[in-house]
């Protein structure tokens, strides 16, 4: 990105040229901790443009759109860097952790669990399949997405894990759509409300400060993910199914709070 001389007069959206100018030396920051998880200098120059395209304006992003606001006349070196390239996915969660908790870190902070459909074409991206998304509201050829959010008191709020749902029956026992897919062996099946737990015990052994977790009434309603929650003295509140022949309203909110972490 090339920023124009100092000064405090105003560019597009409001911002200065000083703003600009700080935006990019962060973005450079970031890439340059994401440097060591790729081999070659090339794949580390493509993995900054894809990066920068991600948090570009553009009104749809994919890889020819990405490719092209790079200056690359079509999405091949992208795509090679995604599907082919040797490059850690897990090491780059932790990385963005670390990055996170370098600016957001609270000791009140929340950790929220929140799983996002994205709707998809055909049958070949991993763990797409008909399945109920409450983002896209209708059941729906789609992919799910279970993402653990990280929010300070200040109202910052940014990701800091996440895993993609792989349904037993129609993904993790099919070899044949697991090999096409290349979803790797160690991958197994776990129910989104596993994978919430181990999203948890991650953010504890990174030492992530938080006061307590929430999410909604599909975590809420399962009793292993509240017998781990109790059982590590964390505090939560979480949606769970209402019952109208007991309760009246919308819902009901159900808290434990734990003496090491009040």
């Amino acid at each position: 990105m090339s920023i124009p001389s100092a000064g405090r007069a105003d560019v597009a959206g409001g911002a200065t040229r000083e703003d600009l100018a700080a935006w990019d030396h962060e973005f450079r920051d970031v890439c340059a901790r994401l440097d060591g998880l790729f081999y070659r200098t090339d794949s580390r120059a493509h993995a900054r443009h894809y990066v920068r395209g991600l948090i570009a304006p553009l009104e749809r992003k994919n890889g020819w759109t990405i490719a092209e606001y790079s200056g690359d006349p079509e999405p091949k070196a992208l795509q090679r860097l995604l599907n082919l390239w040797p490059w850690d996915a897990d090491e780059a969660r932790d990385l963005v952790r670390v990055y996170a908790m370098d600016h957001f870190a609270d000791p009140r902070g929340v950790l929220i669990a929140d799983p996002t459909g994205f709707a998809k074409k055909g049958n070949k991206s991993a763990g797409v399949q008909r399945q109920y998304s409450g983002t896209l509201g209708r059941i729906d050829n789609c992919q799910i997405g279970v993402f653990l959010a990280y929010v300070n008191t200040a109202g910052d709020r940014v990701l800091i894990d996440r895993e993609l749902y792989l349904p037993d029956e129609s993904w993790c026992a099919d070899p044949r759509r697991r090999a096409e897919a290349r979803v790797p062996e160690k991958v197994t099946f776990a129910t989104r409300p596993k994978q919430v737990q181990a999203m948890i015990a991650r953010a504890v052994v990174a030492g992530v400060p938080f006061a307590w977790f929430a999410a909604d009434e599909e975590f809420g309603q399962n009793p292993g993910l509240r017998s781990y929650l109790e059982a590590e003295g964390i505090a939560y509140a979480m949606a769970v199914e209402v019952h109208p022949e007991r309760w009246t309203g919308a819902y009901t909110v159900q808290a434990a709070a734990a003496s090491d972490r009040s």
